[in-house]
């Protein structure tokens, strides 16, 4: 039995379904935080916890994001059920002819697209590799299907360190730092520069070798691990053939969708090139990315009824969001409000010198995301922590951020959390990617640290 097969047995016999962890981590962290953090309020410390966690599970901002995300996946998946990305897909699949070749043409583009724009990224990977399993199953190729599903989430690993990274972007905007660490009594630039953080010597040398080696580690993996016939129905949506009358030819109209979407798009467009004070890249964000899904599925279904029954068809893939994403807003709000950040960063703070201190950030910043899965909250919670230590030590302010936020996209392949919309689109089960993003972790964490050590 191969390495990769062990794993996955032993995955699949002790891992529960994504749910079950989100429990059992709020579960953990409320005992964490109630042996090791002290009562700050009035009243008894357990309710204290509990409404900290009611907090964070209502938080208006947070179930806002949660909509956000669900958008992202209903209306991509609904997308990518027109016949127009169907048949360019298809395309780019032929190659895919073999797990080998799929894995490593999947992360190749998945990491790319992702440096760009994570919600993009994760989308894009989802459904290019539910597209590469349908089309292997039309085609009787054989097909490791999980380790397809684990290339489709690799731009999870590299983002941070993209163009739609939290940290750098937040670093850059003026007046952030002097706001983030207003309680402090040391002076500091006020903006770090994209040039000094994501377009650094040391995050483009780690950016270029995560996108040469991870997809050419998929590939070795896929090579000694070939798979088997699969069989996924490909999704289709019928047209209907009942007679149309009345106003219900206001559905069928392609002239209402096409003028909908033209207008939705032209606005997309004069938003992120014609608008002088917003630079193009800085417009994608979550609401950006869905309002173009929006015009694009008008325009592609071309008439409501085609893309509402489309989007009846991928919005089931939605569930898991839906249930589990406050789950995890309450365990951020567990951690934030009780000091277990603070708690935690400090500990690495204190055991670390100049030169530890990039690496022990790192570490603190991988383990602080699989409680709150958030590269935004996160830094908002372990930001002024971080960036005070480093002043203390003497550490570069741009090494420790980028430290931070190669910790927090490196544990994302051990938190299942972002893989729900990969998991939803694909069919696939947490337990069954898993043992492949291990080896996405371990490449991941090997990178990182030989180039925090070495710039």
């Amino acid at each position: 039995m191969s390495f990769a097969k062990k794993f996955e047995k032993v995955f699949k016999s002790i891992l529960p379904s994504p749910f079950t962890i989100a429990v059992l981590l709020t579960f953990l962290t409320f005992i964490l935080a109630l042996i090791f953090t002290e009562n700050s309020e009035k009243g008894s410390h357990f309710f204290n916890l509990l409404s900290y966690w009611e907090n964070g599970i209502w938080n208006n901002k947070l179930l806002v994001f949660a909509f956000q995300m669900m958008l992202m996946l209903v209306l991509g998946h609904a997308l990518a059920l027109t016949k127009s990305v169907n048949s360019l897909i298809e395309k780019i699949t032929r190659y895919c002819n073999n797990t080998a070749n799929a894995a490593a043409i999947i992360s190749f583009f998945t990491i790319i697209i992702s440096l760009f724009n994570w919600g993009l990224g994760l989308i894009f990977g989802a459904i290019f590799a539910r597209k590469v399993g349908e089309h292997a199953s039309r085609k009787n190729i054989k097909l490791n299907y999980p380790l397809i599903g684990a290339s489709g989430y690799s731009g999870m690993m590299v983002w941070h360190g993209g163009l739609s990274g939290s940290a750098p972007i937040k670093v850059a905007e003026q007046g952030h730092l002097s706001s983030l660490l207003s309680n402090s009594d040391f002076s500091f630039q006020d903006i770090i520069s994209l040039s000094e953080t994501i377009f650094s010597n040391m995050n483009l040398v780690i950016t270029l070798l995560l996108l040469l080696l991870l997809p050419l580690g998929l590939y070795f993996i896929g090579k000694r691990n070939q798979g088997k016939i699969i069989s996924i129905s490909s999704e289709k949506i019928e047209s209907d053939s009942t007679k149309i009358d009345g106003a219900e030819k206001l559905d069928h109209s392609k002239i209402l969708a096409y003028f909908l979407s033209f207008i939705i798009l032209g606005y997309c467009f004069y938003k992120a090139f014609l608008l002088p004070e917003i630079p193009s890249l800085s417009v994608i964000n979550p609401n950006f990315i869905n309002l173009s899904l929006l015009g694009l599925g008008l325009l592609l279904h071309s008439s409501f009824f085609n893309f509402t029954k489309a989007i009846s068809s991928a919005i089931s893939g939605a569930a898991g969001i839906l249930i589990q994403f406050p789950l995890y807003f309450g365990i951020m709000g567990i951690m934030k409000d009780s000091g277990m950040v603070s708690i935690m960063s400090d500990f690495f703070v204190n055991i670390s010198n100049e030169t530890t201190f990039p690496i022990f950030t790192f570490i603190s910043a991988g383990i602080v995301n699989i409680f709150v899965p958030s590269g935004g909250g996160q830094w908002a919670i372990q930001g002024p922590i971080i960036m005070e230590a480093a002043y203390n030590l003497g550490v570069s302010f741009n090494k420790s951020i980028m430290a931070l936020a190669y910790g927090d996209q490196l544990t994302n392949m051990l938190q299942p959390f972002w893989a729900l919309p990969l998991l939803g689109i694909t069919g696939l089960k947490a337990k069954e990617i898993l043992p492949y993003t291990l080896y996405l972790f371990l490449m991941g964490m090997v990178i990182f640290i030989a180039g925090l050590l070495l710039f």
